[in-house]
């Protein structure tokens, strides 16, 4: 977010808030910051408000931009802060929390507030077609759910109305790739609040696609010199007392059950369990690197409002895999995860990638050294690779550096994926060793990586990156086969088995609906392939074909076609 739009975000929450003022005597305020993509304020209505009030609100911020107010600064002491926002808890408490000296406070019509700017220099630079309200939601004072429930105003925010236009057209775009409402439609997955929220039912379809994803993962793992693993779903508090997920993560872990007098908690994470098969035998440098990846199934609790369809779920599959490795190889290793990272989205069909590195926090573990070598490593490889990058300042875990990927979908919103992570924390929590060409007992070093994140996310990506319309060698039905009449339901039959015997997913129309009601119900599942059978197809052993693309060719011997299509699933082909 740039300086500038990040001033007339702020400066429109102000508006906002005055605005509200105007139409709602007596409302308490909370904060009020400039986000991504606009702004937000929170507020305490002496009478609830609805989503049908933000039109007057919108009108009344027009009339405000209108009047060519001055935003003011100033700076108060504690005590003057304090009596000017004497009827004002929230800011009361926020003022209590400053540190002693001057508070800046800003001014502008009849409003005031306690903020540290900076502001445009009056509503005259701010486009009163260039922002739109949202919607409203609740929030918890400070975010706290012990705190007041406040209502909280969403906005959309730039600096020109094309600009907005153009964003608005994109989230009508996203509403109708919203993989929730896909999944339905196309009966991939679903979830079930009764059961328990966050936890994902893959249905027979979405099962098909996760079977060939998982299928072609495999392979390219073992091609790539991994070995797979499967590991256990729970285990003693002793594995995660030692990992530090006790000490540092529990409040994301399930409650403990309890087996044989002793507690066992199931994992939130894979790692643990790929060090113990480690530690099952003594290793020499020799050994390394080992590369080991697992599709294991980890839970989490996240709080209900924040879970959200395929993306934020309780329940999910990581695509995990951990490095273990000795200083030397270091670098290769890193270039080799960040290649094969980016080979398999293009595989999935996306091109547009963007890196972060992610630096050490303050409260960061390990040798200051191999924070280096692991920082140089990473950034060497991004170069290498040539991508695009941004440092992420401070935001490596307290375990060591990483990588962050972030792919750009369709419709341009960026989603992070992969992730290449250091972790100088567990080799040492675990005491984990190799012999050394001296001799010596030391120390390897350990990558944590997840190439997709997790089978679940990705999948909810996936689906709005083609909204549906997966590439062919994914689609859970790949070739719907369509009879013009039921007179020739047996070459339908026939033309099916053909096809299923070459190992593609073909589906026979046998029903009694209408040949263009079949075809509307291919095209609306988002079939690549639909083949329609006549007389003249039948006695020449040919199909015609009409794609989801619209397009149409006729006569294709069944030969042709079927061997048309293995080249496309074979070739993982994007086209049709």
């Amino acid at each position: 977010m740039s300086a500038d739009i990040d001033r007339i975000r702020h400066s429109l929450a102000h508006v906002m808030a005055e605005a509200v003022l105007h139409l709602h005597p007596g409302v308490q305020f909370g904060i009020g910051p400039a986000i991504q993509d606009g702004f937000y304020y929170d507020f305490l209505f002496p009478q609830s408000i609805a989503n049908e009030d933000l039109p007057a609100i919108e009108k009344e911020m027009r009339r405000i931009i209108a009047q060519n107010q001055t935003f003011v600064r100033e700076e108060v002491s504690k005590a003057q802060a304090r009596e000017i926002f004497r009827d004002q808890p929230f800011k009361l408490e926020l003022i209590d929390g400053l540190e002693e000296g001057t508070i800046s406070i800003y001014r502008q019509g009849d409003f005031v507030d306690l903020c540290r700017g900076p502001h445009v220099e009056s509503t005259k630079e701010l486009r009163p077609d260039a922002f739109k309200l949202k919607t409203i939601a609740g929030a918890y004072w400070r975010g706290d759910e012990t705190r007041p429930m406040l209502t909280r105003i969403y906005a959309y925010a730039f600096a020109t109305k094309a600009e907005l236009e153009a964003y608005l057209r994109m989230l009508e775009e996203a509403e109708r790739r919203d993989h929730r409402k896909l999944g339905k439609e196309l009966d991939l997955f679903s979830t079930h609040e009764e059961a328990g929220p966050g936890l994902i039912y893959w249905h027979p379809k979405g099962g098909r696609v996760r079977v060939e994803l998982e299928k072609w993962w495999r392979e390219e793992h073992y091609k790539n010199g991994y070995e797979i693993l499967f590991t256990p779903h729970i285990g003693k508090s002793w594995l995660w007392e030692t990992s530090g997920h006790l000490g540092f993560y529990k409040a994301n872990m399930y409650a403990p059950m309890t087996i044989d007098e002793d507690d066992y908690y199931i994992k939130p994470m894979n790692c643990p369990f790929h060090i113990m098969i480690y530690k099952t035998t003594s290793h020499s440098y020799r050994d390394l690197p080992l590369r080991w990846a697992e599709l294991g199934t980890v839970y989490r609790y996240e709080r209900s409002g924040v879970l959200h369809g395929l993306m934020r779920v309780r329940g999910f599959t990581q695509d995990d895999a951990h490095i273990i490795c000795t200083p030397e190889q270091i670098e290769d290793e890193i270039l080799e995860v960040l290649r094969f990272s980016l080979s398999m989205w293009k595989t999935l069909g996306f091109s547009k990638i963007k890196a972060y590195l992610a630096t050490r926090p303050a409260d960061s573990v390990g040798d200051p050294e191999r924070w280096d070598q692991a920082l140089v490593s990473l950034k060497k490889a991004i170069e290498k690779e040539g991508l695009p990058y941004e440092m992420d300042e401070g935001g490596g875990a307290f375990y060591g550096p990483k990588i962050d990927l972030k792919i750009q979908d369709a419709i341009g919103r960026e989603w992070q994926m992969t992730t290449i992570q250091f972790d100088f924390n567990l080799p040492e929590r675990f005491d984990m060793t190799y012999v050394d060409k001296d001799g010596r007992q030391k120390q390897p070093y350990m990558v944590h990586r997840a190439l997709l994140g997790s089978i679940e996310r990705f999948f909810g990506v996936f689906v709005e990156h083609y909204a549906g319309a997966f590439p062919v060698w994914l689609m859970p039905d790949q070739v719907a086969v369509i009879p013009v009449a039921p007179t020739f339901d047996e070459y339908a039959k026939e033309v099916t088995a053909f096809l299923r015997g070459k190992g593609v997913r073909a589906k026979a129309m046998l029903s009694e609906e209408r040949m263009n009601a079949k075809i509307r119900d291919a095209q609306n599942q988002k079939i690549p392939y639909m083949v329609i059978l006549g007389q003249r197809e039948k006695d020449e052993r040919t199909v015609s074909l009409r794609l989801r693309t619209g397009s149409q060719e006729n006569g294709i011997p069944l030969e042709t076609f079927a061997s048309r299509v293995l080249g496309k699933i074979e070739a993982k082909a994007l086209d049709l």
